[in-house]
């Protein structure tokens, strides 16, 4: 099933009831799902979500993709698919088809999400797809696993790497938070 406006909201409301001082940032995302926007759907332009797993190996780091398209190190994560029952299990179809690590072998540290990002995205004429932002729910995940087979046409390269390497201070320290 779909992942559902309803199950956006909710996620959002949850997200911002633990962290009531991240909504003047997420008020695009508030005020789309307000105008009834399908943020679940890939070709609502005006912004639409994706999901991230945020991947902590068993000494502490985090699991990094080198993204082929952007030639930037990232955090896994995508698109929303149509099978996709919620955000959460987004997240971790994603790492899991992106890093090649096993669903089953990864736990979420909650359900959910520890960060909330909205970003732009440049246009991408191969893909007809306008500049347009995403809201980036990102979950948490531990795991003992090793990385898998890369899904090459996305990802070149997978590293782990410390906390510090998040150059984002707000997610760096929402990490730091679930770790300690």
């Amino acid at each position: 099933m779909a992942i559902t406006a309803d199950h956006i909201r909710t996620t959002l409301n949850s997200y911002l009831d633990e962290h009531p001082e991240g909504k003047s940032g997420l008020a695009i995302a508030l005020d789309l799902l307000d105008a009834g926007a399908d943020l679940s759907s890939r070709k609502e332009f005006r912004g639409h979500a994706t999901a991230g797993a945020i991947l902590v190996g068993p000494d502490g780091r985090i699991l990094h993709i080198h993204h082929l398209a952007t030639g930037k190190w990232l955090l896994p994560g995508g698109h929303l698919e149509s099978t996709d029952s919620s955000l959460l299990e987004a997240a971790r179809r994603e790492l899991a088809e992106e890093t090649g690590i096993l669903a089953d072998t990864v736990t979420p540290a909650g359900d959910a999400p520890v960060h909330i990002d909205i970003h732009p995205i440049d246009a991408n004429a191969a893909k007809a797809e306008p500049d347009h932002q995403h809201i980036d729910f990102r979950f948490l995940f531990r795991t003992e696993a090793e990385v898998g087979l890369l899904q090459t046409e996305e990802v070149i390269d997978a590293a782990w790497r410390d906390l510090d390497s998040i150059s984002d201070p707000n997610l760096q320290g929402r990490i730091a938070q679930v770790l300690h």
